[in-house]
C-alpha cells in the first residue's frame, strides 16, 4: 500500500536551486518504490477530467524566459495504457465524464519533482488533469473514486503549491516570510493534521488569507485529490515544510492511515454528500 502524497513543485528552476525542497524531493524516491505513478498536476487544466494514455511520455517545457539548460532537461518516462484505462473506468463508474488524451506528455508540475525523486525515469507515469472552476469538493470526490489504486502499488501524487501568489512573489523576494503566508499555512497544517475534511473543503471561507495565498485555486486542488484517495478517516504526515522566494510554501504531505475522528461522528464522504443535498 502506498499512501497518496501532496507535494509543492515550486519554480521550474527547482532542479537547479540549492533549496531544502530540492533536497527533500531527492530523498523522496529513496523511500518509495511504486509500480506506477498517477500524477495530478496543477499545470494541466481541463473542463472535465482528462487522463493521458501514451506509450512513452514526452517532456513539456510549459514556461518561457528561463536559462537554456532548463529546456535541455527531459523526463521521458514510460506511460501506462493499462493504468490510464483503469483510471478512466474508476472515474466513469463514479459518474465522472472523462476524456483520454493520446498525445500529451508531462508538464513541469509533473516532471520537475519526478526528475528529482526518481531520476532514472523508469517508473510508468500517467497524468490526470484538474478542473480549475470545479472546486475542492469535486477534486476530493475524484480522489475518492481513485482509492482502489492505493492498494495496487500505484502512488497517487498531487503536485501543486501550498501557497501560490505569484504577484506577491515578485514584490517580496528576499524578504522574510510574511504573516499572511505563515498564518494560512499553519491553519492548513493544523486542519489537515486533525482530519477536519469539511473545513479543508471550505478553506476558501475558513482559512485566513485564503484568497491572497491562492488567487486562483488550481495549485491547491491536487491536495484534495490526494486527500480523497487516502480514504475515510485518513490521518496525515507532513513530510516537508519550507518557504521559497518568501511567499511560496513548499510543504508536502503523506495522506493515509487511520485517525480517531474526534471532530466529527460521520465520515468525510458522508459529510461531503450531506453538504451537496
Amino acid at each position: 500500500m502506498l499512501n497518496p502524497i501532496f507535494l509543492s513543485h515550486g519554480s521550474p528552476m527547482l532542479p537547479f536551486e540549492d533549496h531544502e525542497a530540492r533536497a527533500f524531493l531527492r530523498s523522496l524516491g529513496q523511500d518509495k518504490n511504486p509500480q506506477a505513478i498517477l500524477m495530478v498536476s496543477a499545470h494541466w487544466e481541463t473542463d472535465i477530467p482528462a487522463v493521458n494514455a501514451v506509450a512513452r511520455n514526452s517532456t513539456i517545457h510549459d514556461f518561457h524566459g528561463f536559462p537554456p539548460e532548463l529546456y535541455r532537461l527531459r523526463y521521458d518516462a514510460p506511460g501506462s495504457l493499462e493504468l490510464a484505462d483503469w483510471v478512466r473506468e474508476l472515474l466513469e463508474t463514479a459518474g465522472f465524464p472523462i476524456t483520454i488524451d493520446r498525445e500529451r506528455g508531462l508538464d513541469h508540475g509533473a516532471w520537475a519533482p519526478l526528475l528529482l525523486a526518481w531520476p532514472e525515469a523508469d517508473i510508468p507515469v500517467v497524468q490526470l488533469s484538474v478542473q480549475p472552476d470545479a472546486g475542492p469538493e469535486h477534486h476530493f470526490r475524484l480522489g475518492c473514486a481513485l482509492q482502489p489504486l492505493v492498494n495496487e502499488g500505484v502512488l497517487i501524487i498531487g503536485s501543486g503549491s501550498f501557497t501560490h501568489d505569484l504577484s506577491s512573489w515578485r514584490t517580496h523576494r528576499g524578504q522574510p516570510e510574511p504573516d499572511w503566508v505563515r498564518d494560512f499555512a499553519e491553519w492548513m497544517d493544523k486542519t489537515i493534521a486533525e482530519g477536519r475534511t469539511p473545513d479543508l473543503l471550505a478553506y476558501r471561507e475558513k482559512a485566513p488569507n485564503a484568497a491572497r495565498n491562492h488567487p486562483t485555486e488550481e495549485h491547491l486542488l491536487p491536495l484534495f485529490v490526494a486527500l480523497g484517495a487516502a480514504g475515510e478517516g485518513a490521518s496525515s504526515k507532513r513530510l516537508h515544510s519550507s518557504v521559497a522566494h518568501s511567499v511560496l510554501r513548499m510543504d508536502a504531505y503523506e495522506l493515509g492511515g487511520s485517525l480517531d475522528r474526534e471532530h466529527s461522528s460521520s465520515s468525510p464522504v458522508e459529510e461531503v454528500a450531506a453538504r451537496q443535498r
